[in-house]
């Protein structure tokens, strides 16, 4: 059986997902909520945040600040003006949102969104290294581009932007929310040696899976959605309370990431396909079949086992990576990490009930934590 059953969360139901389309369904919270514009919500975000990131970007020396600029799309790889996708803009948003709860102006949140986003980017920069991802965001990333030499470089200038950016305030509340924020890296980084530690054991558990993942994902999404908050003057019980929301948010998102990390259609995640599976993750779906028992986690298991032995992982055939994914699908480690999406999505919403805030703003919260959990990409 697996470690967390349906006892933890209510009744499971069936996943929806297929490869290439969009996982799980989670139905909204409320009525008012689906008229929440949500694409508007993270182009607020956004177009707030990115004049700020860009003056922080330009301060970084050259070449840093080209290699910088690359990475977040704003030129090709010729150095050339270009449109390029710069992600999703969740953290943003929700930085702007959070500062809106102790109804001060969404520009409150602005040094925290941006703070925040530098992080985040520090964060893929060094993991596309780590784990030898060669595309992001439908390109080639920054370390084979730029070579790994700049990747690691401009990573770290960007976790040097993100406590300046803050700092230079110069007030208590942005102490206050840079003291989060290095929290939130350090628990980031613990994630990533997490990560990275589990992909050379032959069996890891739920457990140490979640554990990994609330590190790696859910630690900065809680910062992104306490920040601006506490830039406005939150108490810490007020954001400690939206950083549970955050929290766990970030675990229904990992839980996404993971699905689409296998079955997830390249045209629309940028990666290339069974990402994961090259990578040997051992992500929640992986986890949790081998966690599952009966036949099926057995083969898998076994496969796996060989897996870790051999080299050559990478060459493996469309239809090698294919059974593995199949297997994982029949032994239920789809359809438990999907639920699971849909479990740590009602925590989430559940924790808003907590803080006091205009009801507008808690409809906005819900509605960024249904787009999390029914996405592509």
């Amino acid at each position: 059986m697996l470690a967390q059953d349906s006892a933890a969360g209510g009744p499971r139901t069936p996943g929806t997902a297929t490869r290439g389309e969009t996982v799980p369904t989670v139905p909204p919270a409320s009525k008012t909520a689906e008229a929440v514009d949500v694409t508007a919500l993270l182009e607020r975000g956004r177009t707030l945040a990115t004049p700020v990131l860009r003056a922080a970007i330009d301060r970084l020396a050259p070449p840093m600040d080209t290699v910088a600029a690359y990475h977040f799309g704003w030129i090709d790889a010729q150095g050339r003006p270009a449109a390029g996708d710069g992600g999703k803009a969740v953290r943003p948003a929700l930085a702007v949102l959070s500062a809106e709860v102790m109804s001060a102006a969404p520009e409150t949140g602005i040094p925290g969104a941006v703070a925040v986003e530098l992080v985040h980017n520090f964060s893929l920069l060094h993991d596309d290294l780590m784990d030898g991802d060669e595309q992001r965001r439908h390109r080639d990333t920054v370390w084979k581009v730029h070579g790994p030499a700049q990747a690691i470089l401009v990573g770290d200038a960007l976790f040097a932007l993100a406590g300046e950016v803050l700092l230079e305030l110069g007030t208590v509340e942005a102490g206050r929310a840079t003291r989060r924020l290095t929290t939130a890296t350090r628990a980031l980084i613990d994630g990533q040696a997490q990560d990275i530690s589990y992909e050379h054991r032959d069996r890891v558990t739920v457990e140490e899976c979640l554990e990994m993942e609330g590190n790696k994902t859910g630690a900065l999404l809680a910062c992104a959605s306490s920040i601006g908050a506490v830039l406005g003057g939150a108490d810490d019980r007020t954001a400690d309370t939206l950083e549970k929301y955050g929290y766990h948010l970030g675990l229904a998102f990992q839980a996404v990431d993971d699905l689409l990390g296998i079955w997830g259609d390249p045209d629309a995640t940028g990666k290339q396909t069974w990402s994961d599976l090259r990578q040997r993750k051992k992500s929640l779906p992986v986890v949790a079949a081998l966690a599952a028992g009966g036949p099926a986690s057995e083969r898998l298991g076994e496969i796996l086992a060989a897996d870790a032995k051999s080299s050559d992982v990478e060459n493996f055939s469309e239809e090698e990576f294919a059974a593995r994914a199949a297997l994982i699908e029949e032994a239920g480690g789809r359809e438990w990490t999907a639920d699971e999406a849909r479990r740590q999505h009602t925590i989430a919403i559940e924790a808003l009930d907590a803080v006091d805030m205009p009801d507008r703003v808690r409809e906005q919260f819900t509605a960024l934590a249904d787009f999390v959990v029914v996405r592509k990409r």
